[in-house]
């Protein structure tokens, strides 16, 4: 996948294609004509809102396309210039996972209400961070042996 060059439209045309979703569903959720669908088809941008609909329609984070291309290809964050500076816009560090995800993450497996395999398959975590979150957390399973 390339990160550093993005055309929307050929990822949407390619999901669509991997789902096998027929156009009419699609015109009739997203409200348009095929002739738009094709459009957006073509398409190196879609506007935000446009987008949200089809990340719900097939079931995508198209977003993370554009998040993955900030992490790749955003410079380092200059420190010392941004020290006192206050803003009202949110402040985004590099890392996609805030503080308050890993620690509930972290949380269900303390607890044991999921197990690190159910973690990795129902949010998508990738095993290596999972596990890189553990040893920085030193966790200490109910049952070491469920969690396996």
């Amino acid at each position: 996948m390339d990160f550093k060059s993005i055309h929307i439209g050929n990822f949407v045309k390619k999901r669509v294609a991997e789902n096998g979703i027929e156009i009419s569903h699609i015109c009739k959720f997203m409200k348009c004509s095929e002739d738009e669908i094709y459009k957006t088809y073509s398409s190196k941008e879609i506007a935000t809102e446009k987008l949200l609909k089809w990340s719900k329609l097939l079931d995508y984070d198209f977003f993370r396309i554009y998040t993955q291309h900030l992490i790749l290809y955003s410079p380092p964050v200059n420190q010392k210039k941004k020290t006192g500076t206050k803003t009202q816009s949110p402040v985004f560090r590099k890392n996609i996972y805030t503080r308050e995800i890993i620690d509930f993450i972290i949380e269900l497996l303390q607890t044991g209400v999921k197990t690190k395999s159910e973690i990795i398959q129902e949010y998508r975590i990738p095993k290596t961070t999972l596990y890189k979150w553990i040893s920085k957390e030193n966790i200490e399973f109910p049952d070491e042996n469920k969690n396996t």
